[in-house]
């Protein structure tokens, strides 16, 4: 071989390169008003939600999610639909998530919340001047923390095996959760109504009343009691039933309110299903809850 040749050679083999170096880059395009880059890598691990993960969660680094409109507007929190998204990954599809988020500045805190936050300990001082004074950082540090008391307790109730909404993840006062939603005459997805504003037959009736009889008592087993329950915070997915709303969750035992949240929340739970024709009990539902608890 020639030295002419051998140099040819050696070009050759230097102008293809490796295939281990080959990267496949695509290119996104500008995002859009009321777009954002997915933030479930930008958030802590422990603020991403609990482990086995469902395989409908969308956790590409290239994803990005879209404002699809308010949902609900309420006194501390507005809850908006999200979507999901890797536009480069059309076969892994997208989710539509609920996204709530508590006001920061504006933020009113919950009507009688230090009944609420009985026993609950803040890590500085500072802060909980703050919030007394009701100053603009004190407002926004509330706001913070019932999205934290809300995040905790979606993600242990999930554990417990509950029927709560899957909690995606936290980031500030905006905690990403499953959206809980039925499908319609015409097959389109919508969201799950509230159990008030539904009109169950007898039997699923019952079915509803058990569901939820069970899930407390699976509650107060573990020392907690929602504290706000009604049939405005409980959605009706077709048979099954989905407790939502649960910044104010407290201990049965560690807060001197715990029982009383308790037998309110059995009596507003009676008061709706004896409204619909069901002949149930708030003393009798009150008893059989204290006896899982002790």
């Amino acid at each position: 071989m020639s030295h002419h040749s051998r140099h040819d050679l050696h070009v050759a083999e230097t102008t293809f390169p490796d295939e281990r170096f080959l990267v496949d880059f695509r290119a996104y395009d500008d995002l859009a008003d009321g777009q954002r880059w997915s933030t479930w890598l930008s958030v802590e691990p422990l603020c991403r939600g609990p482990e086995p993960r469902p395989n409908w969660l969308v956790t590409s680094q290239g994803a990005i999610d879209t404002e699809l409109g308010v949902l609900k507007s309420g006194k501390e929190a507005d809850v908006h639909l999200v979507e999901r998204a890797d536009p480069h990954d059309p076969a892994g599809g997208g989710v539509i998530m609920a996204a709530k988020r508590y006001r920061s500045a504006d933020h009113r805190t919950f009507h009688r919340a230090a009944s609420y936050t009985e026993g609950r300990a803040m890590q500085r001082s500072r802060d909980e001047r703050a919030i007394k004074r009701k100053s603009t950082f004190g407002r926004q540090i509330a706001a913070g923390e019932w999205a934290v008391s809300e995040w905790a307790a979606l993600v242990r109730l999930w554990g417990l095996g509950l029927p709560v909404p899957y909690p995606v993840q936290i980031d500030d006062v905006e905690i990403l959760m499953e959206w809980i939603s039925v499908i319609d005459a015409d097959g389109a997805h919508q969201t799950a109504p509230r159990l008030a504003q539904t009109r169950p037959a007898p039997e699923l009736l019952r079915s509803y009343f058990d569901q939820l009889t069970e899930a407390l008592a699976t509650m107060v087993q573990n020392g907690i009691v929602h504290g706000d329950l009604s049939a405005y915070n409980i959605l009706a997915q077709g048979d099954r039933l989905v407790i939502i709303d649960l910044p104010q969750i407290v201990d049965l035992v560690g807060n001197l309110n715990g029982m009383g949240f308790l037998q309110r929340d059995c009596a507003n739970v009676c008061d709706w299903f004896r409204a619909r024709g069901l002949d149930v009990d708030e003393h009798a539902l009150f008893g059989e809850l204290i006896a899982h608890a002790f």
